[in-house]
Formats: C-alpha cells, sequence, structure tokens
C-alpha cells in the first residue's frame, strides 16, 4: 500500500530545522517535482486553457464574470501556496492547512470563500495510493490543491473541454461538487479492489494457507482502518454542505451533493463490511493452524 508519507512536526521544516513561527511548512516529503499551475476558464459558449506560471496573473482571471478553475499539482512550495492564497484572498490558516497533509476531512465556512479537504483515493498494485486534496470554492472560481500531478479530475476536464452535462451551463458551485463526485468514485474503484482482495485471500485460507497468507491478512486490515479513517469524516462534511446555508452553493446544487453524500455513506458501510469479512478471514486462518498445530503433537 502506497500512502502519504506521515506528517512532521508542524514547528519544524523537511530537513529538521526549527521553523519561524507563523511560517507556512510542508508536512509531507521531499519532492523534485515541479508545481505546476493549469487554469480552466470557462461559460456556456467558451473554454480556455492555460498553463500559469505567475501566481500574480491568476487575479485577473479570479475577477472575470467567467467561472474559473485553478488546479496547482503540488504544494510542497511553500512560496507558491502562499502566493496562490494571498490571490485568492484567502486566510493564511487556510493555506496552513493545505500545506499540512495530516489534515482531517473537514469543512470550513470563511465567508467568502468555503475550505474543504479531503483524502482521495485509487487503487494501483500494492492496495491504494492517497493524497489529500483541498478545495476552494469562491465566488465564481475554484481552487483544487493535489499533492502529485496524477489528475484524479481528468473525466470533469473532458467534460469541460465536449461541453456535455451541465457543467459549462452552471455556476462554480456545480464544479465544487462534481470534484467531490469524482473523488468519492475513487473510493468507489478502491473499495471494490479490496472486495476482489479479500476473496482472492479467502479462497488461499481454505485451500492452503502460509504466512504469506497472514501477511495479506493484515496488510488489508491496515488499508481498511486508513480507509475508514477518511470516509466516516468525509460522510460529516457532506452533510454540512448540503445542510449548509452558504450563498456559494445553490439550490439547485445542494440535490447533488446529497447524492454524493448517498455516495459516501455506500462507501462506509462497505468498508465496514469488509472490515468484518476479513476479521472472519483471519479467525478462520488463526483456526486451520490451530487445528494443524494439534495434528502434529498428536502424531509427535
Amino acid at each position: 500500500m502506497n500512502g502519504h508519507n506521515g506528517p512532521m512536526e508542524q514547528n519544524r521544516t523537511a530537513d529538521g530545522r526549527d521553523a519561524d513561527p507563523g511560517a507556512l511548512i510542508y508536512t509531507g516529503g521531499s519532492s523534485t517535482q515541479p508545481v505546476t499551475i493549469t487554469v480552466v476558464d470557462y461559460d456556456e459558449s467558451h473554454l480556455d486553457e492555460r498553463t500559469c506560471t505567475r501566481p500574480e496573473d491568476l487575479r485577473t482571471l479570479i475577477l472575470r464574470p467567467t467561472i474559473t478553475w485553478i488546479n496547482v499539482d503540488g504544494i510542497h512550495d511553500a512560496g507558491i501556496i502562499e502566493a496562490v492564497g494571498d490571490v485568492a484572498g484567502i486566510h493564511p490558516l487556510t493555506v496552513e492547512d493545505i500545506a499540512n497533509i495530516s489534515q482531517r476531512p473537514k469543512i470550513e465556512d470563511y465567508g467568502d470563500y468555503l475550505y474543504v479537504a479531503v483524502r482521495a483515493y485509487s487503487p494501483d498494485s500494492d492496495g491504494f495510493e492517497s493524497e489529500q486534496v483541498s478545495l476552494i470554492l469562491g465566488r465564481g472560481y475554484v481552487i483544487s490543491f493535489l499533492e502529485r500531478p496524477d489528475d484524479p479530475f481528468l473525466r470533469i476536464r473532458e467534460r469541460l473541454r465536449t461541453g456535455s452535462g451541465r457543467l459549462r451551463a452552471s455556476g462554480a458551485d456545480h464544479l465544487f461538487y462534481s470534484l467531490l463526485d469524482a473523488i468519492v468514485d475513487g473510493y468507489f474503484a478502491v473499495i471494490e479492489d479490496f472486495g476482489d482482495r479479500i476473496e482472492e485471500v479467502e479462497e488461499v485460507v481454505v485451500v492452503e494457507p502460509d504466512r504469506d497468507t497472514l501477511q495479506s491478512i493484515y496488510a488489508l486490515k491496515r488499508s481498511l482502518v486508513l480507509l475508514r479513517r477518511s470516509a466516516w469524516p468525509l460522510r460529516d462534511v457532506m452533510v454540512e454542505l448540503e445542510r449548509g446555508d452558504s450563498p456559494l452553493i445553490h439550490d439547485t446544487t445542494h440535490a447533488y451533493l446529497r447524492d454524493v453524500y448517498d455516495h459516501v455513506i455506500q462507501v462506509a458501510e462497505a468498508v465496514e463490511i469488509y472490515r468484518e469479512a476479513i476479521t472472519g478471514t483471519l479467525d478462520v486462518y488463526l483456526s486451520s493452524q490451530s487445528n494443524q498445530m494439534n495434528e502434529i503433537m498428536k502424531i509427535l
């Protein structure tokens, strides 16, 4: 399983030196990847995509009457993150949260913008990859901050380019909802992968278990615990978004957010079912090993 690196203490820099009070500290591991800022500016009749090399250029884009989606790939460069935050009028506490990858899923309403921190998941050969995603919903714009340039929002970009669905004809709040929906879709992909892995382990336990089987069981248990720690708090975030009264979210979008909430509940329930299943598999494994030991003792 590939996850995020463990958080560092927030008053120390990545190389272990004490940080100045109030300094922005990225709590993840070191990265040599450049931070990339991409912008999609659109309305129902036009779409403009570009890469932005100077954060200060974003100010003009945010003030346009169109919808502006700013995506930041990489949050390890404190200077760039602070500059983007300054242009968008993001509170310093929010900027600190963006750089702290150990955030519990949460939502904060600052009046002029909403801030949501969630964990995004995608399956890989070792189990899953995860990263913190921070979303800012402002008046006519959305900013997404990703740890890595893996683009979990590729499907959203394609919908914007082709003009399919109602995304191009809707406000920034509908884009905000769409990004959250894409993140939850990633949870479903991981859950489906877990189901396949658990079935494989169950078959091995019944036929011919060995020490590797036990390691596989414990790896699945640990992964499900991590997924559970994200899924249940995400449910609370969606409840607050769906039931909240922020003027940034129109009434028509609340129904879509309710749908995402329902999906999160499905994910959380599936995690609980799989946790019970893998615990049962562990019991069967331990019982079979105990029976084998008893047979050996009888022979001796």
